[in-house]
């Protein structure tokens, strides 16, 4: 009984220790088995031929006659022994957990949504850094032809860029000295003539018969009486006016910062250029570097050429409203200018704004500018945007459109700004990237 209890209890460690022997790597070249705790019997001793030594050699006993046989015993087992290998510094590295587990699969996939949530907070968090370093890049790819151009006749990049600069600080001084003036002179005389031209607009024929059947001035005299006298209402207006400093302040502190990445994206484009180029598989990289090449100075050539055309129509318009007699011509041209630069309606919008301000100095006046634009467009369409904008690339007009509605439902004037090269750059893609391998296809 107790032996057969012993053999039952040696072949369950023995399949105890079976079951433990699990492979651990330790580094890449070694493996480390976990020999366990093994039990060993004494062996017999040997002679020279493996053979275990019998009893000597004689004749055999009779049967039924001689000693009776030796009782066959269970070998008892030696005391237990330390591995043969020693053991990893923080030991043995226990099963991997179930990739099929319910559990493993539902904490995985819960965490995975918890990043991709953090990652979208984050993003939002850093929508205006991002802008501020699309902004900072489009200047960059304006401002790079004509740093490329100094240093194709013989100028190092760092003083390339510093006379780049300094030219465009030198553009923005005469246009303050030559426009803020002006505009602080011209803006105070609008702001006391409009109480002349509010009594204008109330002894408007048209308006005067508005009142008369619906009482509109009466309405809107006792309107703004009930807003000035709430002190809600005014609460709302004096935080919308911190609101509005406040805003002036980020947009200086934003503009700096746009000189500021502009400035250090232009000392160091070859390298950034370099660094992006790198990480192409070797043989698409020179492809990958014309086409990324061709991109950039559309790029930069539509911005040059966009601000050229914009500032011509600004000088245009100050010449012949100074010519026609039309009050305030400086602070209009600077709002020409500035709307110039929306593609398709800010050359519209800059008239619109003009021959309005025409309109309530004189009719005739409005006619006269109204008749100016409509003449000016055609051969701005014709003959000065085809002159400045011909190294650019021809982007088709419903293509134009679409870009313009997309970028501007996006990004406000700047989406409305970027929308046109970057249709321009996904054409070049379309044309020399798509469609030869559709053709191979």
């Amino acid at each position: 009984m107790w032996e057969r209890w012993s053999e039952f209890r040696r072949r369950q460690r023995a399949t105890l220790r079976e079951s433990n022997r699990v492979p651990v790597v330790i580094d890449d070249d070694t493996t480390y088995e976990d020999p366990g705790w093994t039990e060993t019997a004494e062996e017999p001793a040997t002679d020279g031929e493996g053979a275990a030594p019998g009893p000597p050699p004689g004749p055999k006993p009779a049967p039924g006659t001689g000693p009776a046989p030796a009782p066959v015993s269970t070998p008892q087992p030696t005391p237990r022994q330390a591995p043969t290998q020693a053991l990893p510094q923080y030991g043995l590295a226990g099963q991997p957990l179930n990739r099929h587990s319910p559990f493993y699969v539902g904490f995985v996939g819960a965490f995975g949504v918890l990043i991709a949530y953090a990652l979208y907070n984050a993003f939002l968090q850093l929508t205006q850094v991002f802008t501020l370093l699309l902004v900072a890049l489009f200047l960059t790819l304006a401002l790079n032809p004509l740093v490329e151009w100094l240093v194709r006749r013989g100028l190092p990049r760092a003083l390339a860029v510093t006379v780049v600069f300094l030219g465009l600080a030198g553009v923005f001084v005469a246009v303050g000295f030559l426009v803020v003036p002006p505009v602080a002179e011209q803006g105070g005389a609008l702001a006391q003539s409009a109480p002349g031209y509010l009594d204008s607009l109330l002894n408007n024929k048209v308006v005067k018969d508005l009142d008369s059947h619906y009482h509109v001035i009466q309405s809107f005299q006792h309107e703004f009486q009930k807003r000035v006298t709430d002190s809600n209402f005014m609460s709302q207006v004096f935080g919308g006016v911190l609101g509005a400093g406040r805003a002036v302040l980020t947009g200086f502190f934003a503009f700096f910062t746009v000189l500021i990445l502009t400035l250090y994206f232009l000392a160091s484009l070859p390298q950034i250029k370099h660094a992006a180029y790198a990480m192409v598989p070797a043989s698409r990289r020179p492809r990958f570097i014309s086409l990324s090449e061709e991109i950039m100075r559309r790029v930069g050539s539509y911005a040059i050429g966009q601000v050229a055309v914009a500032a011509v129509n600004a000088f245009c318009s100050w010449i012949m409203m100074t010519i026609v007699g039309i009050p305030y011509a400086a602070v209009l041209a600077v709002a020409v200018g500035l709307l110039g630069l929306v593609p398709l309606v800010g050359a519209s919008l800059g008239a619109a704004v003009v021959c309005t301000v025409a309109f309530f100095d004189e009719p005739k006046k409005a006619v006269i500018a109204l008749v100016y634009y409509v003449v000016y467009q055609q051969i701005e369409n014709y003959v000065v945007a085809p002159r400045i904008m011909q190294r650019t690339v021809s982007v088709p007009g419903a293509i134009t459109i679409i870009a313009a509605l997309i970028g501007g439902t996006l990004l406000g004037m700047l989406g409305a700004l970027l929308a046109i090269p970057v249709a321009a750059g996904m054409l070049l893609i379309y044309e020399e990237v798509l469609l030869p391998r559709q053709r191979r296809a």
